[in-house]
């Protein structure tokens, strides 16, 4: 089942009307700070094992 953009923007609106703005912006920063400390703890485990099969 694929949302095409009439079913995303009727997402988007109610949880506007829902949430408020304020709220779905600290949401969306939070989420977003989650999102880049996930990516750099993924790099530093990758780094570690490379630096680990070269020792």
């Amino acid at each position: 089942m694929r949302l095409g953009a009439t079913e995303i923007l009727l997402i988007i609106f109610l949880a506007l009307v829902l949430f408020g703005g304020g709220k779905l912006a600290s949401v969306g920063k939070a989420l977003g700070r989650s999102i880049k400390d996930f990516k750099s703890e993924l790099k530093s485990t990758d780094d570690d094992k490379t630096q680990e099969t070269k020792e």
